[in-house]
C-alpha cells in the first residue's frame, strides 16, 4: 500500500471509524496496540493488532447486500485462513453502543490467537454484538 493511499483512506474514514479509534489508538483498550488501514494480503484491515493477530472491521448499510455479503465472507476466510481472526461491527454499533463495542473487541484480544483458537464464531448476526 502506497504512502499516498493510506493517507487517503485514514483521511477519508467513516464517524463510526474515527470515534473508534480515539478509543484504540495509543493503547487505551487494555495496553493492546491498534494499527489502522494495515494491508493483509490483498486487503486492507479497518484496524489491526498484531499482538492478537485481530482485525477489526466496520461496516455500512451496503455490506448488508448480496454481494457484499459474499465479498466479506471471502475476505474473512482468507484473512483466517492466513492466521488472522476478524469481527466485524456495523457502523451504527460503534456509534450507538460504543462501550459494547470495546467490551467485545477485549474478549476477543483476550482470547488465544489461531491456531489454539477453535472458536471462529461471531455473533447469532455475524457481527462482534448479538
Amino acid at each position: 500500500m502506497s504512502v499516498e493511499f493510506a493517507r487517503r483512506l485514514r483521511a477519508e474514514q467513516t464517524d463510526a471509524e474515527a470515534k473508534l479509534w480515539t478509543r484504540l489508538r495509543n493503547r487505551q483498550l487494555g495496553g493492546w496496540k491498534f494499527k489502522r488501514q494495515t494491508s493483509k494480503g490483498p486487503y486492507i484491515a479497518d484496524f489491526y493488532c498484531a499482538k492478537a493477530r485481530l482485525i477489526v472491521e466496520l461496516d455500512g448499510g451496503q455490506h448488508g447486500e448480496d454481494a457484499n455479503f459474499a465479498h466479506d465472507k471471502k475476505r474473512t476466510t482468507y484473512l483466517n485462513e492466513n492466521g488472522q481472526r476478524v469481527i466485524r461491527f456495523w457502523n451504527n454499533e460503534v456509534t450507538d453502543n460504543l462501550d459494547g463495542v470495546l467490551e467485545t473487541i477485549l474478549h476477543h484480544l483476550e482470547k488465544p490467537p489461531f491456531p489454539n483458537d477453535t472458536d471462529h464464531s461471531l455473533s447469532p448476526s455475524g457481527r462482534g454484538l448479538g
